[in-house]
């Protein structure tokens, strides 16, 4: 009898990662590993993370996060300048193991892990200031979740969003025609398009990643949001929104996509659109409001629920 060499999905596969505890955790159905690695002695590789967040080979998720003391990291250190309160930073990897600036959903749970560690105290109404590679993110504990100050935003191309509202051209599977869209910055970057049915949203292929026009230098998660009717009474509006993310593929949630989600929107409605939103996606519901900080920019603040839902140890490769 012969047997064949089948190729593993991932370079390091088969890279021992040693005695590695986690967390596995998510907001809304965004799952992420969680590892406390205070002293930043436990950096794996992206084919080690690749394979830990593989769903059928490994613990599985949409990425991981560890718990890194800020002073043992050149981008924590930096954050440390102006606000030595920030002890802990978020090294968070997307799911094929490579860098994303920042998680909305993530920091969340990251917050809710360095609190179930007792790593951190934070009574419901306490901040918790947490590094990461997109800045300084405040982290408020509330009685059902966690609030997020995300701080601020930026159009991807000011000039075009201002002139058309439109900065590229995004082609999605099962979509009849590309459609117009809008780059927004949450520290990562996003590209909304805008659905005209509840049909269309439903019926989106996202198995592949969608194409945009111009290529965005270091990629794009890609938003698709329902739009229509989403104005409601008494300031305040619903959205639904499904979403395509770098490097991972379609999540059931994204906190930053539902941020640049309510932005684009609110940018198209000119002006008549509520103040606080409720973002439906696949995973539950998150809530985007914006408040004016000190130097008086518009920050975004992202709200949800985070839980952690088990505990293991890695013992082999």
């Amino acid at each position: 009898m012969s047997t064949t060499e089948y190729p593993t999905r991932h370079n390091d596969l088969t890279t021992d990662v040693g005695r590695l505890k986690y967390a596995k955790g998510h907001g809304t159905g965004n799952d992420f590993i969680l590892v406390s690695d205070a002293e930043n002695q436990r950096e794996l590789s992206p084919g080690q993370v690749a394979a830990l967040c593989d769903r059928h080979r490994g613990i599985g998720g949409d990425g991981l996060i560890r718990a890194v003391r800020s002073d043992t990291l050149a981008e924590g250190r930096q954050i440390l300048e102006t606000r030595p309160e920030a002890r802990w930073f978020m090294d968070y990897r997307n799911a094929d193991g490579t860098i994303s600036e920042m998680c909305g959903n993530g920091v969340r749970v990251f917050a809710h892990f360095l609190c179930a560690e007792k790593l951190v105290e934070l009574p419901v109404g306490g901040q918790l200031p947490i590094g990461t590679r997109a800045g300084l993110k405040v982290v408020t504990r509330l009685e059902d979740g966690y609030a997020v100050d995300m701080g601020p935003w930026a159009f991807a191309n000011e000039q075009a969003a201002r002139e058309n509202g439109l900065d590229s051209i995004v082609s999605t599977a099962n979509l009849d025609k590309a459609r117009g869209a809008l780059g927004v910055s949450m520290g990562n970057p996003h590209t909304v398009v805008a659905v005209a049915t509840a049909a269309e949203l439903d019926n989106l292929d996202l198995t592949s990643a969608p194409e945009i026009e111009p290529t965005p230098r270091d990629g794009s998660n890609v938003e698709y949001v329902l739009v229509e009717g989403a104005v409601l009474e008494e300031d305040r509006a619903v959205l639904r929104m499904r979403v395509h993310e770098r490097g991972v593929g379609e999540t059931l949630s994204c906190g930053t996509g539902a941020c640049a989600a309510v932005i684009a929107t609110r940018h198209w409605a000119q002006g008549n659109a509520a103040g606080q939103w409720t973002v439906q996606v696949a995973g539950g519901e998150l809530g985007v409001g914006f408040a004016i900080a000190g130097n008086g920019q518009e920050h975004v603040i992202l709200s949800g629920p985070a839980v952690l839902v088990s505990r293991g140890e890695v013992t082999d490769s």
